[in-house]
């Protein structure tokens, strides 16, 4: 899996369009009363459901861990269960552009997250002016990253936004609503303080920039070549140069972990997760979708952030 042509807005401008024209009636819940809630991919399901609990029957349209939101092309069956759904959560970006086109006049009265503007990140990583530690070649620390769910203050964002929009549609159970992203708030401020400082003095290097936000959040430096991770989004051979770089980071342990997106399928990054595990240098395992047997979010952020914490401590 790789990131394709991040167009940032694009899912929003196209969202937009839709949202002005006129028509569309209201999604009528399940007929046991659940709230229809449709998401783009697992992982913001699981946010919606952690905080609608029974009240919400969520579906995702992308619910296999090897699925990519880059590439997917929707279906009938997509455009017919987003039509009924009363609350829709999308990640936008340019990473699931796909969800933009299922969005129509039939839809305009279901309540909307759109997850990537929520978390503000266009503009705090507004392109800063080039200082010669940040030349080509030496990582992309202030590049526009689409992969929100990493960034762990976007996901209580979300959560609380849940909560509002559900209680909007079912105003009777606001305060489990309001309770429950209460709960999942604290949770994931929880996942926050077993990062904070764990990377201090730390470098690590990333397979693709999946975790960029978890990273950052750890304080640790990503000194992945930046060649070396355009040509893996990029789905392009590795320059030659890059991968020797990156070996040699590996090979004489400059760094503390390699953080593997598992979903990436690329026969030099594989043999380059090989070599770190040669090295005795730990490999930390992520996702873009929430792999089988996890319970929700926090159950699968958890195991992440457990596994770079005790990486990054060493």
């Amino acid at each position: 899996m790789t990131v394709r042509n991040a167009m940032l807005g694009a899912v929003a401008a196209v969202t937009a369009v839709a949202l002005s024209a006129c028509g569309g009636s209201p999604a009528s819940p399940n007929a046991d009363g659940r709230i229809k809630v449709v998401a783009s991919t697992n992982v913001w399901g699981s946010v919606v459901k952690a905080v609608g609990g029974d009240a919400v029957d969520v579906t995702a349209i992308i619910n296999d861990p090897s699925g990519d939101p880059h590439s997917y092309n929707s279906k009938p069956s997509d455009v017919a269960l987003v039509k009924d759904a009363q609350l829709v959560i999308f990640n936008g970006g340019g990473y699931d552009d796909f969800f933009a086109t299922l969005l129509t006049t039939e839809t305009e009265k279901a309540k909307k997250i759109e997850t990537f503007p929520l978390s503000g990140k266009a503009h705090d990583h507004a392109e800063p002016e080039t200082t010669a530690a940040e030349a080509p070649g030496h990582g992309h620390d202030h590049e526009v990253n689409e992969h929100v769910w990493y960034d762990l203050d976007t996901v209580r964002k979300v959560a609380d936004q849940a909560a509002a929009d559900l209680s909007e549609i079912a105003p009777d159970k606001k305060a489990a609503f309001t309770d429950n992203a209460a709960r999942f708030g604290s949770a994931v401020e929880e996942l926050h303080r077993k990062l904070d400082g764990a990377g201090k003095g730390r470098k690590v290097l990333q397979t693709e920039p999946v975790a960029h936000y978890l990273l950052d959040a750890a304080g640790v430096e990503d000194v992945t070549p930046e060649t070396f991770s355009e040509a893996v989004e990029g789905e392009t051979d590795i320059p030659a140069a890059a991968l020797a770089d990156v070996t040699r980071l590996v090979d004489s342990k400059q760094v503390a972990a390699v953080v593997d997106n598992v979903q990436t399928e690329n026969p030099a990054v594989k043999q380059v997760v090989a070599k770190a595990g040669q090295a005795g240098v730990p490999v930390v395992q992520v996702t873009e979708t929430l792999p089988e047997g996890v319970t929700g979010y926090v159950d699968w952020m958890t195991k992440q952030v457990d596994a770079l914490a005790a990486a990054l401590r060493g």
